[in-house]
């Protein structure tokens, strides 16, 4: 039974993904090929994040898309030409992991139309989500835990507290102004209740070295917030003013410690290093792998 505090719950079915962004870290490759689509090994990026959600008990996920984005709705399509062909070869394992694909989540693409911040990117979902808590996840942050999906520690800390949460980790002295950082005191339940955040602070002044990393359960509260936030750092409609106004409510906004090893797949070595750290993770790839590094780090 879900219980509540201040708020009313309830199970959180839907998550939003904001895929709008151009990618320009990653160009050329991005040119024509959505950054979420980048491989890890041989798994799209956004699979990633959705299996994650789909693990955590998420049925519906609305995906923030922009122009040229189309390559992530035909992933999860129906490809019932290529899955003819696999069976017509033989290949029934492979035909039954493209049919599993395209049937494991109602996924919902809505455009947003100018690129005004993450803030924007999820009040663009609006519609889509309607007025019930929601997931939100970044697709460039990769959460691995294969026994506690990262969404669902999150997922749990709301319906148990009836607040906001966001996933945090505590990140190497000196890092914290690449990071929306909180503040605040831990509860008996290992909840980070936050009193203060910063964006990015300069150097020295961040109050913690606890980070926000891309995973958020946000009640419908924040919709009208958002629609009311005016253009912050970079002219853009940031997120972490209307996580502030969460926090000052009264359910209040709790930050949840990852449990497992966050990827940060939006950057060129964390992405190098997410495909090391899944490719080991695979049996039959794992000591070829170690062998590889032998070999090249030997040279």
């Amino acid at each position: 039974m879900v219980r509540s505090v201040g708020m009313s719950t309830t199970r959180v079915r839907k998550a939003v993904i904001p895929a709008a962004g151009l990618g320009t870290r990653f160009l050329p490759a991005t040119r024509s090929v959505p950054k979420e689509m980048l491989p890890i090994v041989d798994v799209p990026t956004i699979q990633l994040v959705i299996e994650e959600a789909v693990a955590a008990g998420i049925h519906d996920v609305v995906v923030v898309n922009g122009r040229h984005k189309g390559a992530i709705e035909d992933h999860f399509d129906h490809p019932w030409e290529l899955e003819r062909t696999l069976r017509d070869r033989g290949n029934v394992a492979l035909a039954d992991a493209m049919a599993r694909l395209s049937g494991m989540v109602r996924l919902h693409s809505v455009r947003q139309k100018q690129p005004l911040g993450l803030g924007h990117a999820v009040l663009s979902a609006r519609e889509a989500v309607g007025d019930e808590s929601f997931a939100v996840l970044l697709g460039d942050d990769l959460v691995d835990n294969d026994a506690e999906p990262g969404i669902g520690q999150l997922i749990a800390a709301h319906e148990a507290t009836g607040a906001a949460a966001i996933m945090v980790m505590e990140v190497a002295p000196g890092q914290e102004h690449l990071y929306g950082i909180v503040a605040g005191e831990l509860d008996a339940a290992g909840h980070l209740r936050v009193r203060e955040m910063i964006e990015k602070p300069k150097p020295g002044t961040a109050p913690s070295r606890w980070a926000i990393v891309g995973r958020y359960v946000l009640p419908p509260a924040i919709w009208p917030i958002l629609a009311a936030t005016k253009p912050g750092v970079g002219g853009e409609i940031q997120l972490t003013d209307g996580l502030r106004e969460l926090a000052a409510s009264p359910a209040g906004l709790v930050g949840v410690p990852l449990r497992g090893t966050r990827h940060d797949a939006g950057d060129k070595l964390g992405y190098l290093r997410a495909n090391l750290a899944y490719a080991l993770k695979r049996p039959e790839l794992a000591e070829p792998v170690r062998a590889m590094l032998r070999e090249l780090l030997a040279r």
